[in-house]
């Protein structure tokens, strides 16, 4: 579903915002897949499956501070499709379109419909920097979402990647697993793998729904093919910012054999303050989870320093210094604090 009149005739919008809808559709991209929509409980409000995909007239209210490349990809764009912000790995823009499009997207005002993959010539200027910059280890493969491409061209990307001997690890950023499943096939996974190289893949998923049997079948499909899978998550208002919402989301992901990686804070992407939530409701969280919910559960939660400054921790502290010059206050999982090292 790619229209608002689609959503209504699906029964996921009332009819009578089909005009009001259509105004941010035009703006920003929409499509909804089959298996987000049987998620989608269209009598709840604020049902956090809808508010991650079905679009609000709230996007097209821009405020203060929020831009179009809010974590600065333009300034580290290296060659065609590369994104060269840390000295160690490079981003791959492989592909500028998606199977849905999130409402809070960093790079909406990149995806769509009408955008292109990387040409042949592209790909070819793309490698020929990777190759010629030998400081290069990991190769992150994101988008738009890279796996909508077919499985022979995820296999020659994998192939040319793994033919520079300097990359020794090759990432997929994806929403596929959760979003439309069955594409997961033996076939695609078999062209992820690079002999000699790492191969993870990266889910994004928000709530612990969309971790359905289907979802969980398809990452089984990947991890028991010998790929690692970390997980990605945005910090979202009705989505995800309860400590209970959480906790769910992660253990689902864990349950799934998908180690939580990162929890971002929302970017400053237009037309999303109403889904963003301070950092300070986001230390809160961070701090509920911690001794409640298994180490393995822990995400580290994140800030991308608006203007391409790059990725940096901000849960919350435990540790400061005490009185005693040779001492540190250290704040427990209840709230306690203990002296450290403790006196004798």
């Amino acid at each position: 579903m790619t229209r608002p009149a689609e959503l209504a005739a699906g029964g996921l919008v009332a009819p009578e915002r089909i005009a009001a809808l259509d105004a941010v559709a035009a703006r920003y991209a929409v499509a909804v897949t089959p298996a987000m929509a049987d998620l989608i409980d269209a009598a709840d409000p604020d049902d956090p499956i809808a508010r991650q995909f079905i679009p609000d007239p709230a996007e097209l209210d821009r405020r203060p501070g929020e831009i179009d490349d809010p974590i600065g990809d333009e300034p580290h764009a290296a060659a065609p499709g590369i994104v060269h912000r840390y000295p160690d790995r490079v981003l791959l823009k492989l592909v500028h379109v998606c199977a849905v499009y999130c409402r809070f997207c960093f790079r909406r005002e990149m995806v769509g419909p009408g955008a292109k993959m990387l040409t042949p010539d592209e790909m070819a200027a793309a490698l020929a920097y990777i190759r010629q910059t030998p400081a290069i280890w990991e190769v992150v493969i994101t988008g738009g979402d890279p796996l909508v491409v077919s499985p022979r061209r995820i296999a020659e990307s994998v192939a040319g990647l793994a033919a520079i001997d300097h990359v020794k690890v090759i990432r997929w950023h994806t929403r596929l697993p959760v979003v439309d499943p069955e594409r997961i096939t033996p076939t695609l996974v078999e062209a992820l793998k690079a002999e000699g190289k790492a191969s993870y893949v990266v889910l994004h998923a928000n709530h612990a729904r969309e971790l359905t049997p289907a979802a969980r079948a398809a990452c089984a499909r990947l991890v028991d093919a010998g790929i690692p899978m970390l997980s990605q998550s945005v910090l979202l208002k009705g989505i995800n910012d309860t400590p209970e919402a959480l906790a769910d989301l992660l253990r689902a992901l864990v349950e799934s054999r998908v180690k939580p990686y990162y929890l971002h804070h929302g970017d400053l992407a237009p037309g999303t303050s109403h889904l963003r939530t301070t950092i300070t409701e986001g230390q809160a969280l961070m701090r509920a989870l911690r001794g409640h919910v298994s180490g393995i559960c822990q995400p580290t939660y994140v800030l991308d320093i608006p203007g391409g400054h790059g990725k940096v921790p901000i849960g919350p502290g435990y540790l400061c210094e005490s009185l005693d010059p040779e001492s540190y206050d250290v704040t427990d999982y209840q709230g306690e604090t203990h002296l450290y090292p403790p006196k004798a």
